[in-house]
């Protein structure tokens, strides 16, 4: 077995991920949580970490993806309606941050929120 990690995703709060984790783990799915233990005792400094980050793996990435890609749950605009693709159609994008700038490193929460779809990994501003 490789034991190079793949992250499969980032989530802000350990709650979203546990139930992630169970199914993985029910599944016979090695799971690590990176960061996991910072955010629970520091719940403010996940943005600043880039949240908890679900990793298996490099020899389960393919099972664990399509059961990740089973249960995952998807960027929503405010009034609770996925957020469509502008690129692709699809409604299958997630919350992305690029913290491209020091700035944005230094004070993550002050990045306008931007969303990456996982089909044509296209990346959008929030639509208005």
């Amino acid at each position: 077995m490789s034991k190079d990690l793949v992250t499969l995703g980032s989530f802000e709060f350990l709650a979203d991920v546990q139930i992630i984790k169970g199914r993985l783990e029910a599944e016979g799915i090695a799971v690590v949580l990176k960061d996991e233990n910072t955010v629970s005792v520091e719940p403010f400094a996940s943005n600043a970490l880039g949240g908890i980050k679900l990793q298996v793996y490099s020899s389960d990435e393919e099972k664990a993806q399509i059961i990740f890609n089973e249960v995952r749950n998807y960027a929503v605009d405010e009034n609770g309606v996925l957020i469509k693709c502008p690129n692709c159609g699809q409604s299958k994008s997630e919350v992305h941050f690029l913290r491209n700038t020091i700035f944005y490193k230094l004070f993550p929460f002050f990045e306008p929120r931007k969303y990456r779809c996982t089909n044509c990994n296209f990346i959008t501003k929030p639509q208005k």
